[in-house]
């Protein structure tokens, strides 16, 4: 399958072409080039990075190794947001998943105006761009402390036209914003104990940013940083959405002990993924 995509890649087709012309012949400089993305490949180097892009909500997305490849389950952080506004504006929501304009039973009601977000950690701004391509009238925020990222995240914003529908910030954790001020904070922050390093696959270890991966030796400093700053920041009745992993579900719930309907989401895979807290 990676050898399929990167011959996709640099051929730049699809897969039905490819399949459709199985007469193909490469040139000497389509071999070179291919070779050496598989070699890049065999060296552990994840295929999104070679090919510098990867599919999240529908949308073609921008990676490089500044920034964390998105995952299929943090689009569970999406759909979590998008079922609490939904309730919260009496709409009734079609089934998960990207939608599209002319499914949005919410469109014309505009149930979002006025609703204030902030995604804290952007990294690609996946998070960020499937929440505004979702939400057209919120006001949306993304901060990330790594300036590199953010060159990344404003890029893929600029691509799908959605680059004054957010407001990108270079910021450690909330820094900087005001108490009472948002609706909603999310994130998908570095959520792996360095005791757990072993466990992570090599190319992940080895290739995506450390910081955007591993957050101290228990995987929950980070978070027990964020929960307060989230809880200053968030309006009466605000909700935190944060995507998490099984090992640290436990002591998430603990440290969300002064919060509302604490509940925790699990994945496809009955793991449990996102946690949400209502202040």
């Amino acid at each position: 399958m990676n050898a399929e995509l990167l011959l996709m890649f640099m051929l730049g087709c699809d897969r039905a072409y490819l399949y459709a012309h199985p007469e193909l012949e490469l040139t000497a400089y389509e071999k070179t080039r291919y070779e050496a993305a598989l070699a890049e490949r065999a060296r552990g180097v994840p295929a999104q990075y070679i090919t510098g892009h990867q599919e999240f909500w529908g949308m073609d997305l921008i990676v490089t190794p500044a920034v964390l490849i998105p995952r299929p389950e943090t689009e569970h952080v999406i759909e979590t947001v998008l079922d609490l506004q939904a309730s919260a504006s009496g709409v009734r929501r079609p089934a998960f998943g990207p939608q599209t304009a002319a499914v949005r039973v919410s469109e014309t009601r505009n149930p979002d105006a006025g609703c204030r977000i902030l995604d804290v950690g952007t990294g690609s701004g996946c998070i960020a761009l499937a929440l505004a391509k979702e939400l057209p009238n919120a006001e949306i925020h993304a901060t990330d402390i790594s300036a590199a990222a953010l060159e990344v995240a404003r890029a893929n914003a600029a691509r799908h036209h959605l680059e004054l529908k957010i407001k990108f910030r270079e910021a450690d954790l909330l820094a900087g914003f005001e108490n009472n001020s948002f609706d909603f904070i999310v994130s998908n922050p570095p959520y792996v104990g360095e005791s757990e390093e072993d466990q992570v696959q090599l190319e992940v270890r080895k290739f995506e940013p450390r910081n955007a991966v591993f957050a101290e030796l228990t995987g929950v400093e980070v978070i027990a940083r964020l929960i307060p700053q989230a809880y200053a920041a968030l309006r009466p009745g605000g909700w935190l959405v944060m995507e998490i992993s099984g090992t640290i579900a436990e002591e998430v719930k603990h440290l969300l002990r002064d919060w509302n309907e604490v509940r925790i989401k699990p994945d496809l895979q009955s793991i449990p993924r996102v946690v949400l807290a209502r202040k």
